[in-house]
């Protein structure tokens, strides 16, 4: 006996009204679920291919998707499409997406650290909690579409997302959210409230540095070698990117012209002593030529008249406390070999 047939071309119109309405339930039945979704793009791959070639620029794509399929190793997360140099990820759970996020940015500022400052590169990233229609191979809907549009209005290195992720997350991930306020979605005339992770908080990596003496607060350069003095140019050029003075040059003299500098690390941040002159990380002299670790909290004493605090955007003052005991639950967020 043949299967049976349906001829769509003899259906009425209100017999295919009732197969459309049929065919929506089982989609939802069977296919409809809440996800959490995350869009990773490379930042300003056209420049990469322009100035390093085709073949470079396809090894970096490759690089971006490797990453990203470590990084979700040991989750029930999936890469479920890539376009260009994005790429579509699947979780469960919203915690689970932040924690593979995690990973990804350990395992890019790794990379990074092995490349000259030319070849680094960065991605903008979304995350949205909505519904799709999914099976073990396709995730599709109008959440899909949604979360490309949040990464895309992302600045490079950034995390957004929206509203509905950040009411997913556990409160320790809430503390290092910060809200953007509404934003409008690129080719639309919508606007969306969305928040941004500040991702550098939960892994311990210092993005402002507050100076106690004059109450300044500066965002800390993201880059592989950060340097510190009182000198300000040499030959028309800027000597130091980070200047350190004091109101009265009496003080500001007992700096050295180069008096340290932060390196970026495979593991972490680290100060590097350049001055004979006193320069103490957590109270413990650190001599010309020796290195000691730099986090979230480190506070580094710099010939007995400048105070410097290594701390989170979401405390760029700290009036009086560098003590961040309330991030320590974050450690947690993170597997043992990170």
């Amino acid at each position: 006996m043949e299967p049976f047939a349906l001829d769509f071309e003899t259906l009425s119109l209100t017999d295919i009204i009732r197969l459309q309405n049929q065919l929506s339930g089982i989609l939802a039945r069977r296919f409809e679920r809440h996800a959490a979704l995350v869009f990773s793009d490379i930042v300003e791959s056209t420049t990469y291919f322009a100035r390093f070639g085709d073949e470079a620029g396809h090894r970096l794509q490759q690089q971006h998707f490797d990453m990203l399929g470590e990084s979700i190793g040991g989750t029930e997360g999936k890469i479920v499409d890539t376009v260009g140099d994005g790429a579509l990820l699947c979780f469960s759970r919203v915690e689970e997406a932040v924690h593979s996020l995690l990973r990804f940015k350990q395992l890019l500022r790794r990379s990074s650290f092995e490349l000259s400052p030319a070849q680094q590169w960065s991605t903008r990233i979304g995350v949205h909690w909505g519904t799709v229609l999914a099976d073990s191979h396709l995730v599709a809907g109008d959440a899909v579409n949604l979360c490309a549009k949040i990464a895309s209005t992302a600045d490079p290195e950034q995390v957004r997302l929206s509203k509905s992720a950040f009411h997913e997350m556990s409160s320790t991930c809430r503390l290092a959210c910060q809200a953007i306020g509404s934003v409008q979605l690129p080719s639309t005339s919508h606007f969306l409230e969305m928040m941004e992770l500040l991702w550098k908080d939960l892994l311990m990596i210092p993005s402002t540095l507050y100076i106690e003496e004059t109450g300044t607060s500066i965002p800390f350069p993201d880059q592989p070698v950060v340097t510190f003095g009182r000198l300000a140019t040499i030959n028309g050029a800027r000597a130091n990117d980070i200047i350190l003075e004091l109101p009265d040059p009496h003080f500001t003299n007992q700096i050295s012209r180069w008096h340290f500098e932060i390196l970026r690390e495979s593991e972490g941040l680290a100060l590097h002593a350049l001055s004979n002159n006193l320069t103490e990380v957590d109270g413990r002299p650190i001599r010309k030529g020796e290195r000691a670790p730099i986090s979230i909290g480190s506070q580094v004493r710099v010939a007995n008249v400048l105070t410097l605090k290594f701390l989170t955007r979401s405390c760029p003052s700290a009036a009086s406390d560098t003590t961040i005991s309330h991030w320590s639950p974050a450690s947690r967020l993170l597997p043992p070999s990170l």
